[in-house]
């Protein structure tokens, strides 16, 4: 791991074009975000202090993606919101757009190459997104934890599974697991983190799967079911994610 180097996209510009040329593991579904669509590109080109890019001599094996925002704005009130990760976008681009000064960073995505994982690599890579925001006078970092374990158990309350713990006392997740051993709390459930919304015929191509019976589908990498409705055409997804607190002080 001595060949790791982690820096801000701002640091190494010329990276910009090679963020995605990793693989990774995220299920093909989850690209079709809206707000992902809109505004990943707006993080690399408007926020490149906040996007972490890790390297292996010249090859990307890892990125973290985050943003600053007012966690403690008038009618937030430092409440995370039940909307998680789609939330907490929209409220950091709104802020930048309205000179509204940030008081948080939330993460927004920690990925690793796929055949990089078991290294270590996502722990260094929240590690650095921690030293990041603390070095930009920041006294906390938010996060809507995707768990990684879910999609094993799609049918689970998220409600339980998210405060599910092993012996040790540490969370029986091991995402969630590797936020707490870095000095994370766990502070809520957000139902609602992500949302998408396809036609039948998209979600088939996703999946492989027909989607062809009302009700929910169990989809790999899906941590809830999908519901699907044949007689109106559409399936919609919508994943809840973990909040976390990570005070930096």
């Amino acid at each position: 791991m001595t060949g790791i180097l982690i820096t801000t996209l701002a640091q190494r510009p010329e990276l910009a074009g090679r963020l995605w040329d990793m693989e990774d593991s995220w299920p093909a579904f989850a690209a079709h975000d809206a707000l992902a669509w809109l505004l990943y590109p707006r993080m690399v080109a408007e926020l490149p202090e906040y996007v972490l890019v890790a390297t292996d001599g010249d090859t990307v094996v890892a990125r973290g993606f985050s943003v600053p925002f007012a966690q403690h704005a008038a009618g937030r009130d430092g409440v995370l919101p039940a909307q998680g990760w789609d939330r907490v976008l929209m409220w950091a681009f709104s802020d930048l757009r309205r000179g509204v000064r940030p008081d948080t960073v939330s993460a927004i995505e920690i990925s690793v190459a796929a055949g990089r994982q078991g290294e270590g690599l996502s722990g260094r890579m929240l590690a650095a997104m921690r030293d990041n925001a603390r070095a930009r006078g920041f006294a906390e970092v938010v996060a809507p934890v995707r768990p990684s374990g879910k999609p094993a158990e799609p049918d689970a309350s998220i409600h339980e599974y998210a405060y599910r713990t092993r012996e040790d006392g540490l969370p029986h997740d091991p995402w969630l697991r590797v936020h707490v051993r870095a000095g994370a709390v766990i502070d809520s459930v957000a139902p609602l983190s992500m949302t998408i919304t396809a036609s039948l015929a998209e979600w088939r191509e996703w999946t492989g799967l027909p989607f062809t019976t009302s009700g929910p589908v169990h989809v790999p990498g899906a941590l809830t079911p999908v519901h699907c409705d044949p007689d109106q055409g559409y399936a919609v997804y919508v994943e809840p994610n973990v909040w976390v607190r990570h005070p930096l002080t």
